[in-house]
């Protein structure tokens, strides 16, 4: 049974069409779909569950979800032994990482981790907060760098309290304030940006009991949160790492009571992980501590 069905699988009950999961693995619809129909034939009962609103998978396609992740993994691990055996010099990381976390932390890590490791090679992706763990518990990447989340059975090794900010429009009335009241933000126009931070961001109204005006058609990506605050469009949240060099016209002030996602990386299990996995990890604790001293 070939394990791309199994992948086609997994891309399909994760972002629930069939439309979006084949052009995401280069195929068309109509190849998808035969490629499930075959896989459910092979199998002998139905795995995904069509109707007007996408695809999901069956009960019996879930109680098959953790089996699945697991045969995945171990033909990624195959595969590794496979290329060493086949005299391949330079051992392989694969990293995934937000775009900020790939613009002000991996250069300095990748560079350093290089200089002291030549013959490993760092091969990186990047994807919002589903995917990293996602890819994590598929054996496609070998470390996640993310903010911390409910999500599998995974090793953590913290980073950096990545403080949360309001964003305000330049013209907002904020006075001598020095931070900004989560309360505030209760009923006025919300632009939530995506890639995961509606998670963070959903847990500190959660925790708060406020509920903003948060339109479902505004979840953009975080440049475009900016420029749409900045046009008075709305307020917002976004973090420290996000913000790093930029230079909006808006007002960003701290969140009160203050708030924080907490970012770091996320494997399988660490002491399993091999040498170069472990010596990456540690050079990525170090430098960041001392980006944030």
């Amino acid at each position: 049974m070939e394990t791309k069905k199994w992948e086609a699988l997994l891309e399909a009950a994760e972002l629930g069409s069939f439309t979006r999961a084949a052009s995401r693995l280069g195929l068309t619809q109509s190849g998808l779909t035969h490629m499930m129909n075959s896989l459910e034939k092979e199998v002998g009962f139905p795995l995904l569950r069509r109707d007007r609103y996408g695809v999901r998978l069956t009960e019996a396609g879930e109680r098959l979800l953790p089996a699945v992740r697991e045969l995945l993994r171990s033909v990624g691990r195959l595969n590794s032994q496979i290329a060493a055996e086949n005299g391949r010099k330079r051992e392989s990381i694969r990293v995934a990482a937000y775009s900020s976390v790939c613009m002000h932390w991996l250069p300095t890590i990748v560079q350093q981790f290089r200089w002291a490791c030549p013959d490993a090679s760092v091969d990186i992706r990047m994807g919002s907060v589903d995917e990293m763990y996602r890819w994590l518990q598929e054996g496609k990447v070998d470390v996640s760098f993310a903010s911390r989340q409910d999500k599998g059975r995974y090793d953590w090794v913290p980073l950096w309290d990545d403080p949360l900010l309001a964003i305000l429009p330049p013209d907002y009335p904020i006075g001598e304030r020095d931070s900004f009241p989560v309360t505030e933000f209760d009923g006025k126009e919300f632009l939530m940006p995506s890639l995961g931070f509606d998670l963070d961001i959903l847990r500190v109204f959660q925790e708060t009991g406020v509920r903003p005006d948060i339109r479902e058609n505004t979840l953009v990506e975080d440049a475009v949160v900016v420029s749409m605050v900045e046009h008075g469009l709305g307020v917002s949240i976004l973090s420290e790492l996000v913000l790093k060099g930029r230079r909006d016209n808006v007002r960003t002030l701290p969140l009160d009571p203050p708030a924080s996602r907490q970012m770091g990386i996320a494997v399988l299990d660490l002491e399993e992980e091999a040498p170069a996995v472990r010596s990456f990890i540690d050079y990525a604790r170090r430098i960041v501590a001392e980006m944030h001293r």
